[in-house]
């Protein structure tokens, strides 16, 4: 098998583990402000430490950027993201290989006092790109070429159709949890702010790496103008983590690469990147607290 085979196969398995979902989780944390976290595996943080949740397959942490913020909040969290989730899933019931996540909105209340939302890179097909843009050899931009062989770019326009989503998202937690505080999370840099890569540790072309950083951009730009739009606060995890993506060393690495180094879902912040994000969102909500 080549590089691109090995990979895809290696990505393959960790997705079919990320699309196992969560079940509604029960509310933990010693606060009484009630805090609910709705999101895909960014949020979830799936392997980083101990199951917070029912069912197995949930793959949610008590790490996670949720359970830090709670603890630096001192809020109740009621913590229903879904490693694999898309915006669909906020509505409807996620089947999983280990059981069924009920509506994540089903998680609000006219008693919730804040939500964070983590939500958007499933939507675009985070884990479809991620296989894709693996190459056998470091030469040219297949990944770029691939996205963009209709005269358009895919993946633009599908961040384009985004934005459509996460307002019908804000307007209903919104509607669900009047007088909450919404904070909508963007996604850490994952891939290095500048430079080639590090093929063949992440066997993406130099050239796609800069496609790929700038799609990335674009996501962050899209779920920022929608939290501006949507009476929500946006929460920047990208400035945060620049210098701690997957081309890292272990212990300054904080988003994992294709071979996890430190327990993670490949391609998915390690514990110390959903401190970090964590970090990111106590400080975008205004609070003095950070995690650890």
């Amino acid at each position: 098998m080549g590089v691109r085979s090995v990979l895809s196969c290696l990505i393959t398995a960790a997705v079919l583990l990320g699309a196992a979902g969560v079940a509604s989780a029960a509310p933990s944390g010693g606060g009484t402000s009630p805090y609910v976290a709705l999101g895909d595996s960014y949020t979830a943080s799936p392997l980083t430490g101990a199951n917070a949740g029912p069912p197995p397959g949930c793959f949610r942490s008590v790490n996670n950027y949720p359970h830090l913020t709670a603890t630096a909040f001192g809020a109740q969290l009621t913590d229903v993201s879904c490693s694999g989730a898309t915006t669909k899933e906020f509505g409807t019931a996620q089947t999983t290989d280990a059981g069924v996540n009920p509506p994540q909105y089903a998680a609000l209340a006219r008693s919730t006092e804040l939500v964070t939302v983590g939500i958007g890179g499933n939507d675009i097909g985070f884990s479809e790109i991620v296989r894709t843009c693996l190459s056998a050899t470091p030469f040219g931009s297949p990944c770029k070429d691939h996205y963009t062989a209709g005269g358009t770019d895919e993946l633009r326009a599908r961040i384009n159709a985004l934005g459509g989503k996460l307002a019908t998202v804000l307007k209903e937690v919104h509607r669900r949890a009047p007088n909450a505080r919404v904070a909508l999370v963007g996604y850490p840099s994952v891939l290095p702010a500048s430079g080639p890569g590090c093929y063949p540790a992440v066997p993406i072309t130099p050239g796609d790496v800069d496609y790929l950083r700038g799609v990335l951009t674009a996501l962050n730009t899209r779920i920022q103008r929608s939290a501006d739009a949507g009476s929500a606060v946006y929460v920047d995890t990208a400035t945060s983590t620049v210098g701690h993506d997957v081309c890292q060393a272990p212990g300054t690495k904080w988003i994992e690469g294709l071979i996890p180094t430190a327990p993670a879902f490949p391609v998915h912040p390690n514990a110390q990147g959903s401190a970090a994000l964590s970090r990111a969102v106590v400080a975008a909500l205004g609070g003095s607290a950070a995690a650890s």
